[in-house]
């Protein structure tokens, strides 16, 4: 395995754990501490995955067989780092019940 294969293989990796953890978020986030360790844990993927893509990008490597698809993906998950530590525990953006507060309503009924 090569430089170039092995950086696409790397930040292709890390770029699925973010997504895997960002969807997660809402399991991972029940207490404040559990949410702002998950933020800089998606955080942290995000950067490293940007690295690798910006590296992978300037040492003429490819993803998915384009040269030019790796500098747009890691300005993605820079823009994906910075929105994972926007704290929004306690505020309603969704408009949605949250089954944890329904759940605790439910047990102290």
């Amino acid at each position: 395995m090569g430089y170039l294969e092995f950086i696409e293989a790397a930040s292709l990796v890390l770029c699925s754990l973010a997504t895997f953890l960002w969807m997660a978020i809402g399991s991972l986030s029940r207490t404040t501490e559990g949410e702002i360790l998950a933020q800089r844990v998606i955080a942290t993927i995000c950067l490293a995955s940007a690295a690798l893509l910006f590296s992978l990008h300037y040492s003429g490597g490819e993803i998915w067989g384009s040269t030019k698809i790796a500098r747009p993906f890691a300005v993605i998950a820079v823009m994906m780092a910075l929105a994972s530590v926007m704290n929004i525990k306690g505020k309603d953006v969704q408009g949605e019940a949250n089954p944890h507060k329904i759940m605790k309503k439910v047990k102290d009924e």
